[in-house]
């Protein structure tokens, strides 16, 4: 049987490439599996040798210290790999099929599930609706950034590509399908982007430059990216972006001098808890300064993405209120302006199939597009502190050298 190492968080700030089980059909106990967990029996899974894993800004949350993540938590749940064991129960996935994982853990079987709410799947995990791998407070499934990852209910989670070697050319652009390309159109679509419109999009890290690349795929007239990182607002430029740099003022006037008015279509938030102010308050963590932003930004009547990850523990906040999640958001303006707000997990199989087809017919360039840097599995934790100090990189570990 091979060896298996993956990147484990270790503390607040420290990650490192560590030797850890093989995966098996059984989910064992381990930092951070919920109890009711242990022991789970899985025929219905799929053990993937893994091709590409991505660094996602939602483990940075977690390796800045910023949940309630325990040390020895195998991370990465950005997945895309080669099915290497199957188990009795898989009907229709095989050995050797090159596959996209779904961040979300689904069933398949419970009412969300049919629903097509797999981002709050109710039976793969105890502690609350939804599941991801190697990630706090979602039950215990082993994180993908490894040499191999355990997957189940195969048959339902995994996006087959259609065509191996010509998946295998695109890998990096297939590789985004886990996570954020979806999740950033997740954002774009609840914002109600669509021909023509306008869009603000709050940061110009991976997810706020594939929600802009999403706009532009749906049909957006104007894509402006709000930032704090010079190098990230020239990444987003690369693409037709137009940009803001909010540690210079309110974004409302820097709108206004790029539209002809100070509001916007649409707007979508991917930064998330972790925010800062803007202008003379850059440099300060203001966690509700975003969501405040893009109520203000919206015009009357229009609507807001929220893919930015927010939580119910945040021990590191900036305030006691917002240790528990309560910000103090204008909900009040959000109300008479009869703004949507969409929340949550991105419901990834809603998308990843189509946006998939997009990458293959060569209708978007979304690997170019987050500048995605491909790095062994040994680099990780530099990788880990390039992306924290503001690196304009999507980092995609490549855990058995098999990216060209």
């Amino acid at each position: 049987m091979p060896g298996n190492r993956a990147v484990i968080y270790k503390g607040p700030g420290d990650v490192a490439v560590e030797t850890i089980d093989y995966p098996s059909l059984e989910l064992k106990d381990g930092p951070g599996v919920n109890p009711a967990n242990v022991g789970r029996q899985i025929p219905h899974g799929a053990i993937l040798k893994v091709v590409a894993s991505n660094i996602c800004g939602s483990d940075q949350h977690m390796v800045r210290g910023r949940t309630t993540a325990p040390s020895g938590l195998a991370l990465g749940h950005e997945i895309t790999g080669e099915v290497a064991e199957v188990g009795r129960d898989v009907e229709f996935i095989k050995v050797g099929d090159l596959v996209s994982v779904p961040f979300n853990i689904a069933c398949g079987r419970c009412i969300n599930c049919k629903e097509g709410k797999t981002g709050v799947c109710l039976n793969v995990n105890p502690d609350r609706p939804g599941s991801a791998y190697g990630y706090v407070d979602m039950g215990g499934w082993v994180g993908g950034q490894a040499e191999y990852a355990l997957v189940p209910y195969a048959d339902w989670n995994l996006l087959k590509f259609p065509d191996k070697d010509q998946a295998l050319e695109k890998i990096r652009d297939l590789a985004m399908l886990s996570d954020i390309f979806p999740t950033g159109y997740h954002g774009a679509v609840t914002a109600g982007v669509g021909t023509g419109s306008t869009v603000y999009v709050a940061g110009a890290g991976p997810v706020g430059l594939a929600a802009a690349t999403s706009a532009f795929l749906l049909g957006a007239a104007v894509v402006i990216v709000a930032d704090l990182q010079k190098e990230r607002l020239e990444q987003a430029r690369s693409f037709g972006c137009e940009t803001i740099d909010v540690s210079e003022g309110d974004p409302r006037d820097q709108i206004e001098r790029i539209l002809g008015v100070p509001e916007v279509d649409s707007a979508i938030d991917a930064v998330g808890f972790e925010a800062h102010g803007h202008g003379s308050d850059a440099r300060t963590e203001r966690p509700a300064t975003v969501l405040n932003a893009v109520m203000d930004v919206t015009r009357a009547g229009g609507a807001v993405g929220i893919p930015g990850l927010y939580v119910t523990g945040d021990p590191g906040a900036s305030d006691e209120a917002a240790k528990t999640g309560s910000l103090s958001i204008r909900l009040g303006l959000g109300w008479a302006k009869s703004l949507s707000f969409t929340t949550g997990q991105c419901p990834v199989m809603r998308y990843n199939r189509q946006l998939m087809q997009a990458i293959l017919h060569d209708r978007t360039q979304i690997a170019k597009n987050v500048n995605a840097t491909v790095i062994p599995l040994d680099e990780a934790p530099q990788g880990y502190s390039q992306f924290d100090q503001g690196a304009a990189r999507k980092y995609v570990l490549d855990p058995h050298g098999l990216i060209k």
